[in-house]
């Protein structure tokens, strides 16, 4: 089993900076080939954001977040930094472990979430 632990997430003005942090624990937490992040906006599905495969050093990121926000690993836990932040990034955002491909797609596992909100 795994136990991703998120923390971080707050309210902000848009054009701030963020940055949350998830701990990966459990019996399985070595055996993770990759760790992401996810978000759910207001009214869409839930979706991968971010994925980080340690082994490689390789991250994948969606287009919509792709130059604003990075994902990295140094010792634990696993950060993401969120820059330039706009209200259309506001959304719960999760956690997530073991990605089923090779690049950005799902997760087997997703945390319980942390909210950002961003005010105009």
């Amino acid at each position: 089993q795994v136990r991703l632990v998120e923390s971080g997430g707050g309210s902000v003005q848009a054009g701030e900076s963020l940055t949350l942090r998830c701990v990966v624990s459990g019996n399985d937490a070595d055996r993770m080939n990759c760790i992401g992040w996810g978000r759910q906006l207001p009214g869409k599905e839930r979706e991968g954001i971010a994925a980080l495969f340690p082994d490689s050093g390789v991250a994948y990121y969606r287009d919509s977040v792709k130059g604003r926000f990075t994902t990295y690993k140094i010792g634990e836990p696993v950060s993401l930094r969120m820059n330039n932040l706009t209200p259309e990034d506001t959304g719960m955002y999760y956690c997530t472990a073991f990605c089923y491909e090779d690049g950005l797609g799902d997760f087997a596992y997703w945390g319980q979430g942390t909210q950002v909100t961003v005010s105009p």
